[in-house]
């Protein structure tokens, strides 16, 4: 399938739903002792952070479809439909909302070390998509995450073939280099089988690929999906088709607070601006931007009164308040 960027439409976002607990602490931990730190409970979650970032960026309708537990689901509610985006969240009776505690030491460049309790949100199955589900839709993004559980792997294959039925592209960001290492690299390129557009990180591009040089795993992995985007944090980001790189973007400039979110970020305005008809080198180039912002807040979200940041033509009205502070 062609990447047709810049269709009038919805971007209709599939992932995660998480609580951040974030803890930023300096130097080492202590074993068997106290650290200090300064420790805030947060909304996050990748497919719902890129949700947010792009509804914060481009001005899009976002959608987002996730499955949290019913302890949370109010507060998450809240917080999505605060940032623009308008979710459509599965209610598990059976698991709790997942968490995240997120230990972010800022003597490392603001580096993440991440604790994982999925909870609901591997717990997407098929019966919780709809076609209807596809109705307005522009684009198709998927959370990586969702490979990483039997259910929610399935549950993918159904989103995709839909879209596909539909022409509507799809792009997949592969979300963690730990568990894609647990699943296998030969394994995920056959799941992400007729997705678009894949957004991994550089270690991630690295790791499918064998190879240690990011450019080489870029162009390599653009065999496998018709284009590449990876996301090279303070390098910028390159972007591959049929096996060669064809741009180098250059990162935006930032002083990290928190790293925590920043792919998010990146891949949020990207897809945002994909809809605008920009052209992929152009929307990456806002990704770098939106990455840029997100390390110099704490928590995956775009801050308040991030609009005041952007350029006036990709501007959107916040409600009254403007997106909440993590």
């Amino acid at each position: 399938m062609t990447v047709m960027p810049g269709r009038a439409g919805a971007l209709l976002v599939v992932g995660d739903v998480i609580t951040d607990v974030v803890a930023r602490h300096r130097g080492p931990l202590a074993p068997g002792t106290d650290t200090a730190a300064v420790i805030r409970r947060v909304p996050g979650g990748a497919g719902a952070n890129v949700a947010c970032w792009a509804a914060c960026w481009g001005g899009a309708e976002v959608r987002l479809l996730g499955r949290v537990g019913a302890d949370a689901v109010r507060w998450h509610e809240r917080e999505l439909t605060t940032c623009g985006v308008r979710p459509t969240l599965v209610v598990d009776e059976a698991a709790p909302t997942g968490t995240v505690i997120c230990l972010v030491d800022e003597d490392a460049r603001a580096e993440r070390t991440f604790l994982t309790d999925s909870g609901a949100s591997l717990r997407l199955a098929p019966a919780d998509w709809s076609d209807a589900l596809l109705d307005g839709v522009a684009r198709l993004h998927l959370s990586g995450y969702l490979l990483f559980a039997e259910s929610c792997r399935e549950f993918v294959a159904v989103a995709v073939k839909s879209a596909r039925a539909r022409g509507v592209p799809v792009s997949l960001d592969p979300a963690s280099a730990g568990f894609l290492a647990q699943l296998g690299t030969d394994r995920f390129l056959t799941l992400v089988e007729g997705v678009d557009v894949l957004l991994p990180s550089r270690d991630e591009a690295c790791l499918l690929m064998g190879l240690s040089d990011a450019a080489d795993a870029t162009a390599r992995l653009s065999g496998h999906v018709p284009l590449v985007v990876t996301k090279m944090g303070a390098q910028g980001a390159l972007l591959a088709r049929a096996g060669a790189v064809c741009a180098r973007v250059p990162a935006a400039p930032a002083v990290p607070r928190d790293t925590t979110g920043a792919g998010d970020a990146f891949t949020g305005a990207f897809l945002a601006t994909l809809l605008t008809g920009a052209d992929p080198e152009q929307a990456a180039a806002e990704g770098c931007r939106a990455g840029a912002r997100a390390v110099e807040h704490v928590g995956g979200r775009p801050p308040a009164r991030a609009e005041a940041r952007l350029p006036p033509g990709n501007r959107r009205h916040w409600p009254e308040g403007g997106p909440p502070t993590p």
